[in-house]
């Protein structure tokens, strides 16, 4: 047998599969009706629907390597929440039902004959004649669109004929017109409850039972209560454990800054290299206040060959005969040690004391060698 459509249509189809696989809540929306018959006629079953949560048609996401610990934790937390889904209902997909018209005022007449189609519909109710009471509530309702207790009461037949959806739209009508009706919070709670919904539910009945107390609904949240209480339960363990996260991420934040900080602490300290020459630097400049190399230093003669010997120590080859400029030169690389840490590379143009050769401070220089030395 050969395919009915071109393989290219494969691909596309296979995805969806997955995605039904992944998730099959999405099979409850009303466009995909045909695909939930469709497993059904071969007798498969599409999971309920989870409590209180509307069909999604969002990819589910694939957990990231970096966030295994998240995802786990979250499939943990939901793997903890087993509820009582005994009474739980398809939910019913029927178009709006119809509801009166709010801008009309009726007359004297017309709130008369509203009741009269009521008290009808009261009694065809009770002999399980559901069609004909809402046919007739709605009747009433056209009549009287103020009157919250018709809505509330066709939200009662609706639950009867297993329309948790259409019931709850009557009753919230209902509740817009007067918030205190017992009826309309006891019908949209069991409808609630029907639904899965069941913290809705509980909310809902406790009302019904403060504002009038009704035995049913009194037993209806007994059944409820339960699984709200551990929905409750549920929620406040992820926020607590949402509330952990975010302070363990604050935490990891603030021990980061701390760490960048010092780093940043460090790096800009001075090294102990620049710390000893400058220290060099301010023991040089302090030792030129010196009265006696003050007084050197007004001789210009002196003054210059200290400056050019500064500029490149080569150039004291040309002062080894003059006494004056030797006497500051061997009197600041005494200071110095040979001329280490003075400005202008001192250091490895003197010997010991400062003077080319190796000569100690204060000893006249060696002669220097003339041409005809040795010779007849």
């Amino acid at each position: 047998m050969s395919l009915p459509f071109n393989k290219e249509h494969l691909a596309p189809l296979q995805r969806f599969v997955e995605l039904c696989t992944a998730n099959p809540q999405m099979l409850h929306l009303p466009d995909l009706a045909f695909v939930k018959k469709f497993i059904e006629h071969f007798g498969g079953k599409v999971p309920m629907q989870a409590a209180g949560d509307p069909p999604s048609m969002e990819v589910p996401m694939q957990p990231s390597n970096d966030e295994p610990e998240q995802m786990e934790s979250e499939s943990d937390a939901e793997s903890e929440l087993e509820l009582d889904m005994t009474d739980v209902l398809e939910p019913d997909n029927d178009p709006p039902q119809k509801m009166g018209n709010p801008t009309v005022e009726p007359t004297e007449e017309e709130i008369a004959e509203a009741q009269s189609k009521r008290s009808e519909a009261v009694s065809v109710f009770s002999e399980k004649n559901y069609e004909k009471a809402i046919k007739l509530y709605t009747e009433a309702i056209t009549l009287n669109p103020h009157a919250a207790l018709l809505y509330a009461k066709r939200g009662q037949v609706f639950l009867e004929m297993k329309k948790p959806n259409a019931c709850i739209r009557d009753c919230d009508r209902a509740l817009d017109l007067n918030p205190d009706s017992a009826s309309a919070h006891k019908f949209r709670g069991r409808a609630n409850q029907l639904l899965g919904n069941f913290e809705e539910a509980a909310t809902d009945l406790r009302l019904a039972c403060k504002f009038d107390f009704d035995e049913e609904a009194d037993e209806w949240l007994r059944e409820v209560t339960p699984n709200a209480r551990k929905i409750e339960e549920h929620k406040r363990k992820k926020e607590r454990k949402a509330l952990e996260k975010a302070e363990k991420k604050r935490q990891e934040t603030l021990k980061k800054a701390r760490e960048e900080a010092k780093a940043r602490e460090a790096n800009s300290r001075p090294s102990q290299t620049d710390d000893g020459a400058k220290a060099s630097m301010n023991d040089f400049y302090s030792y030129l206040k010196d009265p006696e190399v003050l007084q050197a230093f007004q001789d210009p003669e002196v003054s210059a060959a200290f400056m050019e010997i500064s500029t490149n120590p080569s150039n004291i080859l040309k002062y080894q005969k003059n006494p004056k400029v030797m006497n500051l030169i061997n009197k600041v690389a005494s200071k110095f040690g040979g001329g280490a840490g003075m400005p202008g590379g001192f250091p490895g143009m003197m010997g010991e004391g400062g003077m080319p050769g190796g000569s100690c401070p204060g000893k006249p220089n060696p002669p220097a060698p003339d041409d005809d030395v040795g010779l007849d």
